[in-house]
């Protein structure tokens, strides 16, 4: 074996993305991992400087200029898609050496930062480096982090939807899978901080009472879950319908500050519920009282009078013999005083 054979070998295991360059600068024989970042070109034989530019240290075009880097870093871009950024050292062979290309010289290269990359673009495995280089471990520290923020990703995931479907638990009542108190607080709040116009309607049941004692909690059960509905039906979907507790309900209506269409829809809400609900053979019959109030009303909204105005006008409508919706006109202070609709 030629002594030029026995360098190549040994360079090959050591260092296997190298190359050694004659004295003119030509490509007299490459590693095994830089042929596979270019398999399409035949390097033997390519100029160096063609293959690569050297961005650092600023140097001239010839073999002399090149040699004249021996033992810096370099910086170095390979000129052809994906114009990978590379690291590099260059060792001279002197004249007389007695092994390599007299003149000639010997570059090691690597990626630095941009192996991560590089093991993408050339699909690079860790035969591909020598057995001491630490970028081997550090991909696979770099492939453990991924594993471990893919994993991580996927459980912030889990826990996010578990604290979601846990808020959502928290603001809806079960029996009716309307929204409940809690959440009508939150819904409240955020619409007079946005300053814009809803009403509020307090929505009690009649004869509620007289269902539960005469045929039981599961028909109670029942008629709330079908008025539950009816409601949802009644309304748009930017609205919301809240169980407060036990018969009673408020309606937020987004957006509205008409007198005339709270009315209406009061009178088919009330017109609806007042329709029997079939039960096990038997019919439950019911009514509703209902107080409204319109943000537009106040000059300053405030929700807990708001609430209270709601509910002075609902014991109104139920004074007037219920199955009747009150609007709370501001300028009146006696129950029974404000606008009626039966």
């Amino acid at each position: 074996m030629t002594d030029i054979s026995v360098l190549e070998g040994m360079l090959n295991t050591l260092c296997p993305m190298h190359v050694i360059l004659s004295k003119t600068g030509h490509i007299e024989h490459a590693g095994p991992a830089l042929n596979k970042l270019l398999p399409q070109d035949n390097l033997i034989g390519m100029r160096f400087l063609e293959l690569l530019q050297v961005k650092r240290p600023n140097i001239g075009p010839s073999m002399e200029d090149l040699r004249g880097t021996g033992g810096m870093k370099l910086h170095l871009k390979l000129r052809c898609p994906p114009c990978t950024e590379m690291k590099g050292v260059l060792v001279p062979l002197p004249e007389d050496a007695g092994f390599g290309p007299p003149g000639g010289a010997v570059v090691n290269l690597s990626f630095g930062i941009s192996v991560i990359d590089a093991v993408r673009d050339f699909s690079l495995t860790s035969a591909d480096f020598a057995a001491t280089d630490l970028t081997v471990e550090m991909l696979y520290l770099v492939e453990a982090k991924s594993a471990a923020m893919a994993e991580s990703h996927k459980l912030n995931m889990r826990l996010q939807g578990a604290k979601i479907a846990a808020e959502e638990q928290a603001f809806t009542d079960t029996l009716t899978g309307l929204k409940n108190r809690r959440a009508m607080d939150h819904i409240m709040e955020r619409l007079v901080q946005s300053e814009q116009d809803f009403a509020l309607m307090n929505l009690d049941l009649d004869f509620f009472k007289a269902v539960n004692d005469n045929m039981g909690h599961a028909a109670g059960d029942h008629v709330l879950q079908h008025v539950a509905r009816l409601m949802v039906d009644e309304i748009r979907g930017n609205d919301t319908v809240i169980r407060t507790g036990g018969d009673e309900f408020v309606l937020i209506f987004n957006n509205l500050s008409d007198r005339k269409i709270l009315a209406e829809i009061a009178g088919r809400l009330i017109a609806k519920l007042e329709h029997p609900i079939p039960f096990n053979g038997q019919e439950c019959k019911i009514s509703a009282s209902i107080g409204s109030t319109l943000s537009c009303d106040y000059k300053s909204p405030d929700i807990d009078r708001m609430m209270q105005d709601a509910d002075v006008a609902l014991y109104a409508a139920k004074d007037r013999g219920r199955g009747c919706h009150v609007i709370y006109d501001v300028g009146l202070w006696h129950i029974g005083q404000g606008e009626q609709t039966c």
